[in-house]
């Protein structure tokens, strides 16, 4: 049926709060999708380095993990309205500093990777908060729902952005996009002033430290959401292909500047199609295999675009890419915050968070670093094969799991 196929959109029309945080994160992605072409352009235009280009994405990864873990914390104690705005407002500043360096006669590489970290980081506690406070602004039983109605808004800004930041470069230059992020930035802050406070249950005072080690006990004491986070971290590791685009666009595929931003628009293109075809996943016997099959997927375009020398055929495999890892992400955005009481849903999504950007922080040291010994493309079938069985074997912990009734850790939480 139609309506078991396509997402439900009854969120927009009932809950004014969730309408405010899908237009801000419309906008504010928008910027970014810009943003995440022009750093790695403007770093590979300054050092002919894809490696040099994967550790700024790693910095950018290693300012998140940190940001991350702290972030859950505060949020697990403060007003996570507060966090979110304090968050994105030093994120633009961020942005305003990167258009400055990029207008120097010679722009300061060292500067990127500082800003990149310092973004990363600041990005990372306005993420921890907004995942905490999801629950609260639409409901438990919405949150599937909510994941895909912000996933498909999310996603079609970044189908156009990219594709945009790589024309605004091509005839302005690469500072004009940052400046766009910054604008985009503020225009977000503007938009969120009015979602209520979210003060967290407040219990006993305890040390951050300990804090986190409840969280990290939390989810040891649940194996299959344990494997949950592993196979979600896989997935974001092979997301760091994009840190070859420029590199494959200049080469197999002889293009650009715009044939970059082709690629980094391509998977939000599929995304976008995962988010809209997303109903049927609500009705899934066992999400967990789901999530799995969908990986297995994405993992085999992976391993087919590294063979690929036509653009528009590696532009169809990242959509393919793109359709499988948003259904991936939604199922496992619902099961993590479906079983989370409140009290930890600050930390057990941070940690949650924290392991997809060591996923990150590693794909892109390891898909940079082999890019310098081999050759760019078959760094990416490497990948995509290596993903793709430690995926099975993932697979196959996950349904022994389930036969061993070990799927018992996972009853709903209360709040």
């Amino acid at each position: 049926m139609p309506s078991r196929l396509f997402v439900d959109l009854s969120l927009l029309r009932t809950n004014a709060n969730f309408r405010r945080i899908l237009i801000a994160r419309t906008i504010s992605l928008m910027g970014l999708g810009m943003l995440a072409v022009s750093v790695p352009l403007q770093i590979y235009d300054l050092t002919g380095s894809s490696f040099q280009v994967g550790i700024a994405a790693a910095l950018d990864g290693a300012g998140m993990f940190a940001g991350l873990l702290l972030g859950g914390v505060l949020a697990d104690l403060h007003d996570r309205r507060r966090l979110i705005l304090m968050a994105r407002s030093i994120c633009g500043l961020g942005f305003l500093a990167l258009a400055l360096n990029s207008m120097l006669p010679v722009p300061s590489v060292v500067a990127i990777y500082v800003l990149a970290t310092w973004d990363g980081f600041f990005g990372a506690l306005g993420v921890s908060a907004l995942m905490a406070a999801m629950p609260h602004i639409v409901g438990r039983e919405n949150l599937m729902q909510a994941s895909a109605l912000g996933m498909m808004t999310a996603r079609f800004a970044t189908i156009v952005s990219p594709a945009l930041g790589g024309v605004v470069i091509a005839l302005a230059g690469v500072g004009w996009n940052y400046i766009l992020a910054a604008v985009a930035t503020l225009v977000t802050v503007l938009t969120l002033l009015h979602l209520p406070s979210m003060v967290p249950p407040r219990g006993e005072p305890e040390h951050p430290l300990r804090m986190l080690g409840q969280a990290f006990a939390f989810v040891f004491r649940r194996p299959a959401l344990l494997a949950l986070f592993t196979i979600g971290g896989l997935m974001t590791l092979t997301s760091a292909i994009r840190i070859l685009f420029p590199a494959l666009a200049s080469g197999p595929f002889g293009g650009g500047a715009f044939e970059t931003g082709l690629l980094f628009s391509a998977v939000p293109v599929g995304a976008t199609l995962g988010a809209v075809l997303s109903g049927w996943a609500r009705h899934v016997a066992h999400p967990d295999s789901a999530m799995t099959l969908l990986c297995m997927l994405a993992f085999a375009c992976i391993a087919a675009f590294g063979l690929c020398t036509n653009l528009y055929l590696g532009m169809a495999l990242l959509v393919i890419y793109g359709y499988a890892t948003a259904l991936a992400s939604i199922v496992q955005y619902a099961l993590v915050q479906s079983h989370t009481p409140d009290a930890y849903l600050g930390r057990v999504n941070s940690l949650w968070a924290a392991m997809d950007n060591l996923g990150d922080i590693a794909g892109a040291l390891l898909i940079g670093l082999t890019a310098n010994i081999f050759m760019p493309a078959e760094s990416v079938l490497a990948l995509g094969m290596t993903a793709l069985a430690i995926a099975m074997v993932l697979g196959a912990v996950l349904r022994m799991l389930r036969r061993s009734d070990a799927q018992d850790d996972l009853e709903p939480a209360k709040s």
